[in-house]
């Protein structure tokens, strides 16, 4: 078999509601999480020993520690295939995985949880395993709260510690998204610390599972809701109130929100050809900020 190629599209909290706190600290959550088309890239090749190696744009990013391949590696990728080949009884994960990393690192939008799931899609597909096995969700949920929506890639509810994931409808075709970062990392684990500290208030979101018919719909079910965590967020990268600020002044932006604890932030427009407008002119005013356009699903 040849190498086998996978997308790892960016995941895109819509709204999220913090809704408690259980005894071990974990937050509870009600989001709702679309993907983009923007994201990276998985070469799976099978190989008699685990081998992993990045490159793009962002691959620099990575530490050493990163690009470790061993069972006890800080990358998730790496984590995932040796959980996998554990859990089916496998020596070792007998494959050489290839990251093209296009996404910003610790930017909120779950690139390493989907790379992560785009390699247990990749071993499954591999090693002849249904994706649905028993044993794949709790196997992904180890791995991280965001890698069980992410193996789903698409629109769908997230709630608990991000282990009770249920189909959202279908996000409105056509519209587009754009997609800033200011190329500052913004911790998740700060972002909660600050949260908890400033004790922001547990908020529920207003309208259990909507639903939508159209684009307008869709844009009010999300005005009605929020990101709890963009407050906590903009303490700790003050660029992000910066980019909601831009995002907003956009030609046909409809909405400009921060998904998960940043610093990424999204555009909503009606069609692709908006976003990619809006895309370029961020680009043109601010050199030193990442700005990509594409689709939502």
């Amino acid at each position: 078999m040849g190498p086998l190629s996978f997308f790892a599209p960016a995941k895109i909290n819509l709204y999220l509601h913090i809704t408690g706190r259980r005894d071990d600290g974990y937050h509870l959550l009600d989001s709702l999480v679309g993907f983009a088309d923007i994201g990276d890239s998985i070469t799976i090749t099978p190989s008699d020993q685990f081998s992993l190696t990045i490159d793009g744009p962002f691959a620099d990013a990575f530490t050493t520690a990163d690009m470790d391949a061993s069972p006890q590696s800080g990358n998730l990728i790496a984590r995932a295939a040796w959980a996998l080949a554990r859990a089916t009884r496998r020596d070792n994960p007998g494959a050489s995985i290839h990251l093209s990393k296009n996404l910003p690192l610790a930017s909120g939008i779950g690139g390493a949880s989907s790379d992560a799931a785009a390699t247990i899609r990749g071993l499954c597909q591999l090693w002849g395993i249904a994706p649905d096995a028993d044993f794949i969700a709790p196997l992904a949920l180890s791995l991280g709260a965001d890698v069980p929506v992410c193996l789903r890639g698409s629109a769908t509810f997230m709630r608990g510690i991000g282990d009770v994931v249920t189909p959202a409808p279908a996000i409105p075709s056509g519209m587009g998204i754009v997609l800033v970062n200011p190329l500052v990392a913004c911790p998740t684990p700060s972002v909660f610390r600050t949260y908890t500290t400033n004790q922001s208030p547990f908020t529920a979101a207003p309208h259990g599972d909507p639903q939508w018919g159209n684009s307008d719909d869709f844009i009010a079910t999300l005005r009605a809701a929020r990101n709890d965590l963009t407050s906590a967020a903009t303490a700790t990268v003050p660029a992000i109130q910066t980019i909601l600020d831009q995002l907003s002044a956009t030609d046909g932006c409809a909405l400009a929100r921060l998904s998960g604890s940043g610093a990424t932030c999204f555009g909503l427009f009606p069609s692709t050809s908006a976003a990619e407008r809006a895309a370029a002119t961020l680009k043109t005013r601010h050199t030193g900020w990442w700005a990509e356009s594409g689709n939502i699903v």
